[in-house]
């Protein structure tokens, strides 16, 4: 277990308790477990029912587990509970500092187990409520599965073939939903005084992963179609392509990177090409560019194309299978992989991401057989929680220096605005974020193009915004004496841009002896890797998901347009958060090395387990289900619609037989169990497609829903923020009026305390908006000074053309847009 120097694990001495079951709840839990916190999971006679999910290791005496379950519930203790015995419930949650709880409609529980009776009884605890839709609005009840709350989050439509949808169908939904309820339980944890309750809401999380499509197709209006596999808007190539030997990812969509990328090549014509000039050009002609890419990538291995675009610096990576992401000595070197136990099994998979160097997650995790410590865990009162204002937001008083760009860094800085801290954005006149656009020319700088991306504003709500020009010696020292005033800093800048400007961890631990430092790089501070460009994008085609997704005979196929940056993004909290209770108990900061490919790993984690264990990863399924079946993206009425549905046992077949009007196949009892209907899944599946083509997918989805069978509509970008009535009922979009913009709707937080979703205090900073007022209030400078740092351009409110621009600095700060953090 990893500790500081004064032997303490980053949450050691916290008590947290798990009631009820899923992915979600156990990744939450394992957060708090593998940082040190004693964490007790409550399970019914008979062991949580996903200790069944396959693959099943031998843990000794003859006995089964899922090896999957074990990952997910390393370090934790375990405790049968018998249904009903609800004082048993009462005791632990009043023992314990935090509970997550994913027991269906426990927040309307009246007994005295429901949350507002121990809220009542136990005012110091803090709950964090984990549900597949929140807990009101119309898909409250709803039956769910991963697949179904992702099509209905607008993270299915979009992906695979022109012919139709294909997604990867099982372990991607959990983990936006755990690393927010993780972040808001830390968040109520330093801010002390009575506990808090959060909602967290699976499908809201992961609403949020998609907020850079739903932005740009709405802003910009283009056709919202899916493109073909691997083909994204705006942005092109973004793909995987074949080669002599092996699979490269390629990202190549910016100017330089599209010239490099064809200098690389051997073919510098396609530069002036016509109709290839642009990125949205080139997705328009895809098909056609594909075809001479794979042509000439041919002639080389994954491994040659990918060491020689690091010197070019253009983002290609090998896109791994499971077996080769497991060898791969960058990740083992990294720390990436470490040993599960369970019983008498012993197998690797990933770590947590969140490298915190002075109080690391163990790499080595047991987890507990069910009932285990049933005997032995003795609950006891948790010492008194430290004082607290109470109400308010829960980190109000903490401030963050944010020096991130793009889509990870910005995100990761605003959960924690999201939830109260003062969080300073630095940019530079020279070199503002690259998410404010590409375009400095006079023209758009008049017109205020660098403040109208809706992707910009959404993910730098509740900041601040200064501008320093750190070329200048009063740009650093300004910077050094903010982080003076700071809790932590932030920065994904890529590998050597800080240092460029005579800045790094030392300089500020220098100003700050507790400061909490962390970086984002795409592979590691230290990696053999470092150097190379990475985008989200790059990140996923890294990670090995797009070998997970597909049919057996398909290409590798991404499933975002750069699913490396909300994930990433959605991992930075946790970790900067962690190291600050960890501060805020010993007085000691630390450096973090959040490498953002590993942020993927446990999306990855049932593949790469089965990979451990066995030597292989079964062939891929396409739509369907290890478990659930029949499973898919069904064809509706209407064009390009669809209905994703999931049986999820043998109870759900029958109800979906009587509804799809088939009482001859829910009579067979040949298809009575799930290994019947295996045998025949396509016939099944084509039975269900003449019933679903006939309605639209809101009516499918009610139809089944009706019946109790897990169904949802695979929405459209547009429809998430236009139309989704549960959304919309739910209060989740926010209007916030901004300067120089003409589209005011906001997303909310991922987390609500007591059923209200966190207000939007601040809309994005126009550039160097608060710059005076910042240095005025914080560092107390007079006007006159300010006056002079704006006459010397260390200051401003408005970009540097790019024909002024100093050719150094902006080459510097180009690289920190491909930082691996989009």
């Amino acid at each position: 277990m990893g500790s500081s120097d004064s032997g303490r694990a980053a949450l050691d001495g916290i008590r947290v308790a798990e009631f009820g079951t899923g992915p979600a709840l156990a990744y939450c839990g394992k957060l708090f477990a593998d940082f040190g916190a004693d964490v007790v999971k409550v399970e019914p006679p008979g062991g949580d029912p996903d200790r069944g999910m396959a693959p099943l290791v031998d843990v000794g005496r003859g006995a089964h587990e899922s090896a999957v379950f074990a990952w997910l519930n390393t370090n934790k203790h375990s405790v049968i509970v018998p249904s009903g015995d609800t004082a048993r419930l009462v005791e632990i949650a009043g023992a314990v500092d935090v509970l997550i709880d994913a027991r269906p409609g426990a927040w309307d529980d009246a007994g005295p187990a429901g949350q507002g009776a121990l809220r009542a009884a136990f005012p110091q605890l803090t709950i964090v409520s984990i549900s597949w839709f929140g807990e009101s609005g119309p898909y409250k009840d709803y039956a769910a599965t991963d697949s179904v709350v992702r099509a209905l989050a607008g993270l299915v439509r979009g992906v695979g073939p022109a012919e139709a949808p294909v997604m990867l169908s099982e372990h991607q939904s959990f983990a936006p939903a755990a690393l927010s309820g993780f972040s808001a339980a830390l968040a109520a944890l330093i801010a002390g005084g009575p506990g808090r309750r959060f909602e967290i809401s699976l499908h809201e999380a992961n609403v949020l992963i998609g907020e850079f499509q739903d932005a740009v197709t709405t802003q910009t209006g283009f056709e919202e179609r899916r493109w073909g596999r691997n083909h994204f808007f705006p942005v092109f190539p973004t793909g995987v392509y074949p080669t002599k030997q092996g699979w490269l990812g390629v990202t190549a969509f910016t100017a330089d990177q599209w010239r490099g990328f064809c200098h690389l090549l051997g073919m510098p014509e396609l530069v002036s090409r016509p109709g290839f000039a642009t990125a949205t050009e080139r997705l328009l002609v895809g098909d056609e560019l594909d075809a001479i890419i794979t042509e000439r990538l041919a002639a080389r291995t994954a491994r040659q194309w990918a060491d020689e675009a690091i010197a070019r610096r253009v983002p290609l990576v090998v896109t791994p299978d499971m077996a080769t992401l497991l060898a791969t000595p960058v990740h083992r070197d990294h720390g990436a992989f470490g040993e599960v136990r369970i019983g008498a099994a012993r197998f690797e998979a990933p770590v947590l991401p969140q490298r915190l160097t002075a109080t690391p997650p163990t790499a080595v995790g047991v987890a507990p057989l069910a009932g285990q410590h049933s005997e032995t865990w003795r609950p006891s009162p948790p010492p008194p929680r430290g004082a607290g204002a109470g109400g308010g937001l829960p980190l109000e008083g903490l401030r963050i220096i944010d020096l991130t760009m793009g889509w990870a860094g910005p995100l990761g800085t605003r959960q924690v605005a999201d939830l109260g801290a003062e969080v300073i954005k630095v940019e530079g006149r020279g070199y503002p974020d690259w998410w404010r656009g590409a375009d400095y020319s006079d023209e758009a700088i008049a017109g205020f193009g660098h403040e109208k991306p809706l992707y910009f504003n959404w993910v730098n709500r509740n900041k601040t915004g200064v501008t320093l020009d750190l070329t200048q010696p009063d740009g650093v020292d300004l910077l050094l004496r903010l982080v003076r005033t700071a809790d932590a800093v932030v920065e994904n800048y890529g590998q050597g841009v800080l240092t460029g400007f005579g800045l790094d961890e030392a300089k500020f631990r220098a100003e700050r002896p507790d400061i909490v430092m962390m970086s984002m790089p795409a592979f590691g501070v230290a990696s053999p890797w470092a150097e190379v460009r990475a985008y989200g994008s790059t990140l996923e085609q890294a990670s090995g998901l797009p070998m997970l997704t597909g049919w057996p005979d398909d290409a590798p196929t991404m499933n975002h347009i750069a699913y490396g940056d909300p994930i990433g993004g959605l991992s930075a909290c946790p970790a900067l958060l962690t190291a600050l209770l960890h501060r805020q108990r010993t007085g000691e900061g630390q450096y973090i090395d959040l490498a953002q490919v590993e942020c993927l790993f446990p999306l990855a984690a049932p593949w790469l387990i089965e990979q451990a264990l066995t030597g292989k990863v079964a062939p891929r399924t396409g739509n369907r289900h290890s478990t659930y079946v029949p499973h898919g993206c069904f064809a509706c009425d209407g064009h390009d619609a669809w209905v994703v549905i999931a049986v999820t046992d043998d109870a759900a077949w029958r109800a979906l037989c009587r509804t799809i009007e088939r009482p001859d196949l829910g009579a067979d009892p040949v298809l009575a169990k799930a290994a019947g209907r295996r045998a025949v899944e396509a016939e099944l599946e084509a039975a269900i497609a003449v019933w679903t083509r006939g309605r639209s997918p809101d009516a499918a989805m009610e139809a089944l829903q009706a019946a109790g069978v897990a169904a949802g509509a695979a929405r459209g970008l547009a429809e998430i923020l236009l139309y989704e009535p549960h959304l919309t009922t739910r209060g989740y979009w926010q209007e916030v009026a901004r300067p120089h913009m003409d589209w005011f709707q906001q997303p909310s937080p991922v987390f609500r305390e007591e059923g209200r979703p966190y207000p939007i205090r601040l809309a994005a900073p126009t550039l160097g908006q608060s710059s005076r007022a910042v240095l005025s209030r914080i560092l107390g400078l007079s006007g006159a000074e300010l006056d002079r740092l704006q006459a010397t351009c260390v200051i401003g409110e408005s970009p540097i053309p790019a024909h002024q621009r100093k050719p150094r600095s902006s080459a510097q700060l180009h690289d920190a847009a491909a930082s691996g953090a989009g």
